[in-house]
């Protein structure tokens, strides 16, 4: 008998003691469950080209991301183009004339190893006219004050024109690019519409 009685007590005891669970509890009004949050870090990196002082540069398709129009053009200088600024032949009618617009790029790049950094480019697809030299792209990265100021992108993806090297992520920097219109007669002498493509390339390391 008495042990019967012991029995009991026991039980009663561990019936009247809270029960304590991660998610749910009896006999407290107090429950702490808990959450573990996951997430695997991957490096970002964007390059975005935007409008600069004077030629808008807008949103392509895929390809081309963005879009500069410089409107009508010629080798002497006369046509006025959409916008940017021009600078005429320095012998008309045997030296090309230069059309050119600022613009922006902007990197951003984060979670790298380092912040060193270089941004380049090279005419990817060239302009019809490529074979009489015609037109021809031109680049600067600082403001130019002369026509030979603005220089030829190159036309080599293996061989690319620096265009700023160790950049601040997330800031625009201003660079120059137009197109150099030489004079011809004769015999593939251009005129109408024509276009070219250039890559850029932003490279952390």
């Amino acid at each position: 008998m008495t042990k019967h009685f012991i029995l009991a007590v026991v039980v009663m005891a561990l019936v009247a003691m809270p029960a304590f669970a991660n998610t749910s509890a009896t006999g407290t009004n107090t429950v702490s469950p808990t959450l573990q949050v996951n997430v695997t870090v991957a490096k970002a990196i964007s390059l975005t080209l935007s409008t600069g002082s004077q030629c808008a540069i807008s949103p392509g398709g895929a390809p081309p991301d963005y879009t500069m129009n410089f409107g009508t053009v010629d080798p002497l200088g006369i046509s006025a183009g959409a916008c940017g600024a021009k600078f005429s032949p320095t012998t008309p009618g045997s030296t090309p004339a230069v059309y050119y617009s600022d613009y922006k790029l902007t990197p951003t790049f984060a979670s790298q190893s380092t912040t060193n950094n270089t941004i380049t480019a090279y005419v990817s697809t060239d302009f019809g006219a490529t074979a009489a030299g015609l037109l021809t792209i031109v680049q600067s990265n600082t403001a130019p004050v002369a026509i030979g100021d603005l220089t030829p992108m190159s036309k080599l993806v293996g061989a690319q024109t620096t265009v700023a090297t160790n950049a601040a992520s997330g800031a625009a920097i201003t660079r120059y690019v137009g197109v150099s219109v030489a004079p011809m007669n004769g015999a593939g002498t251009l005129t109408g519409a024509d276009s070219a493509t250039m890559t850029y390339t932003l490279t952390v390391q």
